[in-house]
């Protein structure tokens, strides 16, 4: 049934654009892809007739609109083939393309320092959207490190001086994000402070921002991480060591004193001489 109306929908439109009553207005659309920064010139343009109920605003009808005589424009946003030529992705007359070309109103032009590993290892590419991590140490010192979620959802302008993504991978020192001006000024204390990381996200959930919290060393939840803070190595388990049990022995009772032997007295001549009975031997 759904494919049925569909089709005498388009087959009423296509009807009604042959007996002329679909009004048409000619417009100037790209005759080739062209990319941030290309020139338009002439060649690259070409004219179309496009139904006025869905024209876009800010196109253009002729070619002395769209270049006026020796002022030049230039691409801001990548555009495809036959996509409709629009001020809003074109600088103005003379103008060369710039970065500050393509701020929105009451935007800022923030750039901060990355490395591999803050830079997601290469793989945030221009017009990405993510968060910036700020690692510091707390000035009251009540934790070692702790890491907050500076910015959410925030649009990767450029990566150095490369505005324009081609989906390869590349490391960059360099990360500039579009941001209001008390953002801006965020990310300029937040370098002074502590390091900054991106955190690449999915775009386009300007609704589903989660809430965040702190996260210091004692969430880790490692026993390493806890002897880190206090600043010693974790002490070992000592092992419980076996009592020695010491029996009490009876005192020993001295040894009785033998009873004194009786004693002879033997006189010989002027000699005398004493004897122990048991010892006399004869």
């Amino acid at each position: 049934m759904a494919v049925f109306l569909a089709n005498s929908y388009l087959g009423a439109r296509e009807a009604k654009i042959d007996r002329g009553d679909l009004q048409t207005q000619r417009i100037a659309v790209a005759a080739v892809p062209l990319a941030y920064g290309a020139e338009i010139t002439p060649d690259r343009v070409r004219f179309v007739e496009f139904p006025t109920s869905s024209l876009p605003p800010g196109t253009f009808a002729s070619l002395e609109e769209l270049l006026p005589e020796g002022k030049k424009r230039h691409v801001l946003r990548p555009v495809t083939t036959n996509q409709p030529l629009i001020a809003a992705d074109l600088t103005g007359e003379g103008e060369g393309a710039s970065i500050a070309a393509t701020l929105p109103d009451g935007m800022r032009a923030a750039t901060v320092r990355i490395n591999a590993v803050s830079g997601v290892a290469g793989f945030i590419q221009p017009n990405d959207t993510v968060d910036v991590l700020i690692t510091r140490v707390p000035i009251d010192g009540a934790e070692s490190q702790v890491t907050d979620v500076l910015l959410q959802n925030v649009r990767v302008i450029a990566m150095d001086q490369r505005a324009q993504e081609n989906g390869q991978p590349a490391v960059s020192s360099t990360a500039t994000l579009e941001v209001t001006p008390v953002d801006a000024q965020k990310l300029a204390l937040g370098q002074q402070l502590g390091s900054l990381s991106l955190v690449l996200r999915k775009p386009g959930i300007d609704e589903n921002i989660p809430v965040v919290e702190t996260v210091s060393l004692r969430d880790l939840r490692y026993e390493l991480s806890r002897a880190y803070e206090r600043g010693t190595e974790p002490a070992p388990t000592a092992r419980p060591t076996a009592q020695r049990v010491v029996r009490r022995q009876a005192p020993r009772r001295a040894a009785a004193t033998p009873p004194p032997q009786p004693k002879v007295e033997i006189t010989r001549g002027t000699n005398t001489s004493t004897y122990e009975v048991g010892d006399y031997d004869q």
